[in-house]
């Protein structure tokens, strides 16, 4: 009896992996590009031509680890562009601040702006709707990564997503912003409240770069190979709109500008300065200044790693030889640290070089994610007993405050540095699924000032008022924690942890779904 219903499983998932694949090749979207850039067609061609001219070949970087700085330069670039929005996101939430982020891509649209957004499914499910809507708008056009067919019905969307669990299983976690073809945001943070400081209970540390020049263009045609890959389908192909609900919309999302809570935020908006005066560097207050260098460039798993395929094309290949060459030091920051059996031997043969390794990862307490906890906790021993350096975010550290009070903190960045000369930062968690499963993408660049910023940001996230050391002490996990003020603390337990989030993650790590991680 087992057998026969595991054939027909078998039998039906093929079915419906071979169905959606007609599905998605009939309504597949017609291919489009990048737009050209020109010297003098809109504002920023104008204010960065020059700049990219001075610079030939090269790459212009700015880190942003401030959350409300990541906000603002996304919505001033959108105000200021005038040729083209290209966005690829792995999460965009239907909550105050990606519904400002909306605002201004629709005052883009109307303007004239050609608006393409990719995002991944998963996520977007549940507002499909308001996507659809936007989708309507003449100037916008929205394709989902990977998606179900099944909309309205959850018995019928969770059946797909059984049939299909294998390839259903691949999600795209890339995130850029690239204005005019002319500069480009890349790194770690989706939009969504806690990642602009604006969640009332948890808000996440991120890193961003903004870069222009050359890497633009690279990031450009990652987008491209997405767009017109078969791994997306345009959302009108699987969600209807009401003619009228774009022009209902519109009413909304203006109201959004005038609600008490957006108030702070644009604001902080005007306070920003304009992409021309950062490229040009009119603006040099607060640390706003770029950096042109001939090292950096943006690489990302090809489209089809949605199909398993193209595995010599992954990003793994760019960044573990990195790792691997290190010759004095590796800085390795990964919210959901998830090294396996693999990782812990290759880590081992780096320090065993005389390499010194530090690692920032979440506490049990601070991370949003229980079950790659239950998968990074078992390998805390084995790292600690070969001289590699683990440090745990603390969950109520001291944080950049949320402009509506919070402080509550978790750890979201993905970044590393390799001899205090090579940086990387993007969407790439050191766990089997960014490796294996997930599509990432990131920046790796050589650059004094960008790796001296990243550092100086390593350095305040391992400092003791924001992270607790994991040590061992005869052979047992013991968390120091220090502060200015007081005795230290050793603990013996996940500092901070409920015994539920204790529980979960002791029986996640005897689970056998590590890959999946």
């Amino acid at each position: 009896m087992v057998i026969i219903i595991l054939i027909l499983f078998i039998l039906s998932s093929l079915l419906a992996v071979y169905s959606f694949g007609l599905f998605a090749k009939r309504v597949k979207g017609e291919a489009s590009y990048a737009l050209a850039t020109q010297d003098n067609q809109t504002q920023l061609d104008k204010a960065l031509a020059p700049e990219s001219a001075l610079h030939p070949k090269q790459t212009s970087l700015l880190l942003i680890p401030s959350n409300l700085d990541a906000f603002a330069i996304r919505a001033a670039s959108a105000r200021e562009v005038g040729r083209s929005l290209d966005l690829q996101y792995y999460i965009w939430n239907d909550d105050l601040t990606g519904q400002l982020l909306a605002i201004e891509l629709l005052h883009a649209a109307d303007r004239g702006v050609r608006v393409r957004i990719i995002l991944d499914d998963m996520n977007s499910h549940g507002h499909s709707s308001l996507l659809a809507t936007l989708n309507l708008h003449p100037n916008i056009s929205i394709r989902m990564f990977n998606p179900t067919r099944a909309r309205d019905n959850r018995f019928m969307r969770g059946l797909e997503m059984i049939l299909r669990v294998f390839s259903i299983n691949r999600r795209m976690h890339n995130k850029s912003w690239i204005a005019d073809g002319r500069m480009a945001v890349v790194g770690g943070r989706n939009i969504g409240n806690e990642y602009f400081g604006a969640a009332d209970n948890r808000n996440f540390f991120d890193a961003d770069l903004l870069i222009g020049g050359e890497a633009v263009k690279e990031t450009e045609a990652i987008f491209d190979d997405f767009w017109n890959s078969d791994a997306v389908i345009p959302i009108e192909a699987l969600v209807n709109a009401d003619s009228n609900s774009l022009t209902q919309l519109k009413e909304i999302v203006q109201q959004k500008k005038t609600h008490l809570s957006a108030i702070p935020y644009l604001n902080k908006l005007k306070e920003t300065p304009s992409v021309k005066s950062l490229f040009t560097g009119e603006w040099n207050k607060g640390g706003w200044q770029v950096h042109w260098t001939q090292s950096a460039h943006v690489y990302s798993d090809p489209a089809i790693k949605a199909f398993g395929q193209g595995e010599s094309q992954w990003l793994i290949h760019h960044i573990a030889p990195l790792l691997e060459n290190a010759a004095k030091t590796v800085k390795l920051i990964s919210p959901y640290f998830v090294p396996g059996k693999n990782g812990v031997n290759q880590l081992t043969q780096i320090q065993q070089k005389g390499v010194t390794i530090d690692i920032l990862t979440n506490s049990l307490a601070a991370n949003d994610v229980i079950m790659a906890h239950g998968g990074y906790a078992p390998y805390r021993k084995p790292l600690l007993a070969n001289n590699i350096n683990l440090y745990e975010l603390k969950p109520f550290g001291k944080t950049e405050r949320s402009l509506i009070g919070s402080s509550d903190a978790s750890l979201h960045t993905k970044a590393f540095l390799v001899d205090s000369k090579i940086g990387f930062v993007g969407s790439f968690n050191f766990d089997p699924r960014s490796a294996n499963l997930n599509t990432e993408m990131g920046i790796i660049f050589e650059d004094p000032n960008i790796v001296s910023a990243l550092q100086k940001e390593f350095a305040m996230k391992t400092s003791r008022d924001l992270s607790y050391q994991v040590i061992l002490v005869d052979g047992k996990l013991r968390w120091l924690d220090e502060n200015e003020n007081d005795e230290p603390i050793i603990w013996q337990q996940d500092p901070q942890s409920k015994w539920w989030q204790r529980a979960m993650a002791k029986i996640v790590g005897y689970l056998p779904i590590e890959s999946q991680l």
